[in-house]
């Protein structure tokens, strides 16, 4: 019987074992756990990312940016007229004068201010403007709140 046992092992009778082969096959567990994992994590979090607070966006408690040179500032008031500096202008002049003004430098920083009564689309509009005419350096102006601000 022994006899047997040695012929059916496949080492022809001379008592040798198989080596064991090194498992080739990918273990997918681990993948599967870390992805439910963080799909349930997103899961719980993409409702957080929509806010229905409304924002009062005039106002801002960032610090002030300190620079060496004074932009150009574009004001749009409550009556929807724009502003260069403190002169009336068109709106179909504006960017004619903005690259007077600046030499056609597209690095010109301009900040675009806009009274909190105008329809914000009017002040998208205007910065848009003066971006399709090729300045890079265009922001929003906010005011600093003076005191706490009142809950709505």
């Amino acid at each position: 019987m022994a006899a047997q046992m040695m012929n059916a092992g496949g080492g022809g009778g001379r008592g040798r074992r198989r080596s064991a082969r090194p498992v080739s096959d990918i273990n997918v567990t681990p993948l599967v756990d870390v992805m439910l994992v963080l799909l349930i994590v997103f899961m719980v979090t993409a409702p957080m990312m929509t806010v229905a607070v409304p924002v009062d966006l005039p106002k801002t408690k960032a610090n002030t940016v300190s620079q060496d040179k004074e932009p150009l500032v574009v004001s749009i008031n409550a009556e929807g007229l724009i502003y260069i500096q403190d002169r009336t202008v068109r709106y179909d002049e504006m960017v004619p004068k903005l690259k007077a003004i600046t030499g056609a430098n597209p690095s010109a920083r301009i900040f675009v201010r806009g009274d909190r009564r105008i329809a914000y689309g009017r002040i998208m509009e205007v910065m848009g403007a003066i971006s399709a005419a090729g300045f890079n350096k265009v922001a929003l102006v906010a005011e600093l709140p003076t005191g706490k601000s009142k809950a709505r």
